[in-house]
């Protein structure tokens, strides 16, 4: 029952921060429209969560990945994705090209899904783990990826300039193909790094 108390306190701690975090976000964002199409996705993935929290509970790695993806997600609607005050003084003092923010949100939409994918797949299917859960894992997040970016092209399609901030390309005429390629990288970083880490934490959750 310890170890559970210990599971529950940390799941109401990320909860508070991504609530905390959402709070500030939605208080004079840089502009309210691109504020709802930059975090409608934390909200939808945050209703999930609540709805299947006690019929088939994630891990706690799981739940942590989600709420940094969450919190991702609400500093970019606040500010821009192309905006992101630390993401500029990178740029400015590395002499870069453009703020990154959107590449680190792009990166997160890889690496948090895929350890999402990969545990759901586990526990609901007979696959057994191996190279074909690792490439159904990868196809799901390119999937997610590319239906993003033709959500974003669609938006643009209907708003015009409105979604110019929503779409993030900065000028870059390869801004679609690169951040699915982004998103690949953390699928595949995530994949390759906390796979150990992850089925500890599944054994756990048996307990």
């Amino acid at each position: 029952m310890k170890f559970l108390d210990r599971i529950h306190r940390f799941h109401w701690f990320l909860l508070f921060v991504i609530l905390t975090t959402a709070l500030w976000s939605v208080i004079y964002p840089h502009d309210m429209f691109t504020w709802f199409l930059e975090t409608f996705p934390a909200f939808i993935g945050l209703a999930a969560v609540f709805a299947t929290y006690r019929r088939f509970p994630l891990t706690s790695l799981a739940y942590f990945l989600i709420a940094v993806h969450c919190v991702i997600l609400f500093i970019g609607g606040h500010y821009t994705y192309a905006e992101v005050p630390l993401f500029n003084w990178v740029r400015d003092n590395f002499h870069l090209a453009r703020n990154d923010y959107d590449r680190l949100g792009h990166f997160w939409q890889g690496f948090g899904p895929a350890i999402v994918a990969r545990e759901i797949i586990i526990r609901t299917s007979p696959l057994k783990k191996g190279k074909m859960l690792f490439f159904l894992v990868m196809c799901f997040c390119l999937a997610l990826s590319a239906c993003y970016e033709l959500l974003e092209w669609r938006v643009a399609v209907a708003t015009g300039s409105a979604a110019d901030a929503f779409l993030g390309t900065q000028g870059d005429p390869w801004d679609t193909q690169e951040d699915m390629a982004t998103c690949w990288v953390g699928a595949v970083t995530a994949l390759v790094l906390l796979p150990k880490f992850h089925d500890r934490q599944m054994k756990k959750l048996k307990v």
